[in-house]
């Protein structure tokens, strides 16, 4: 009587192989956009030098973007006296649906053409594991790519005009080894980890906190 063991193993073998190509695959299909992604350029911002509430920009990629903010309630902020715990709703348009952003606070670059950062709050706490409490976020994850929209806060309100509509919690003023009341800050928008050297999502709207 022959022995059904060598093709077991055989079959147990093949079955192993298929599942590490489709492995493999899909770490290929996730990592190569982030590796061969070439920047587009810069988003032709000249960050205000007063508080305002809404900035416009043409980018090197030909998209006009525009970055605004109000109070949860639909009414303007003071931008030069944020308070821990304020409720702010900053919107957009014109952005590239194809780069996920992140929104959040950030220190204004001391170099022109540098990318917003550190931040305060950094990428949503849980998000990288799909588990960020988006009640009261911080930062925001924007994007439409299929890999990570799992882990994300949200998508694009609309692709095509690239509109987005992020609510968030103001922070302490120091987290992390930033102090918005020593550096000069955000809210800022910036590509995300899969287009981390593209500059040409970063928009700003200068902020400080309330004494």
């Amino acid at each position: 009587m022959t022995s059904r063991r060598p093709r077991t193993t055989r079959i147990l073998l093949v079955a192993v192989l298929a599942i590490a190509v489709l492995v493999l695959a899909g770490a290929l299909a996730v990592l190569l956009p982030i590796l061969t992604h070439q920047s587009a350029g810069g988003s032709g911002q000249q960050v205000p030098e007063t508080f305002v509430s809404q900035t416009t920009a043409e980018g090197a990629d030909g998209r006009e973007r525009e970055l605004s903010v109000e109070s949860a309630d639909g009414k303007p902020v003071a931008l030069d006296a944020l308070r821990p715990g304020d409720e702010l709703v900053v919107r957009g348009s014109g952005f590239d649906a194809g780069i996920g952003i992140y929104v959040a606070i950030c220190a204004i670059p001391q170099q022109e053409g540098g990318k917003p950062g550190p931040c305060l709050g950094g990428i949503p706490e849980g998000a990288q594991e799909g588990t960020a409490d988006t009640s009261a976020l911080s930062s925001v994850w924007i994007t439409d790519d299929w890999a990570w929209q799992a882990f994300a806060t949200q998508r694009y309100d609309d692709p095509r005009t690239g509109a987005f509509t992020a609510e968030l919690t103001v922070p302490e003023a120091a987290v992390d080894g930033l102090d918005c009341r020593e550096t000069r800050c955000a809210i800022a928008t910036r590509a995300d980890h899969t287009a981390a050297r593209d500059r040409v999502q970063d928009m700003l709207l200068p902020v400080a906190f309330a004494k």
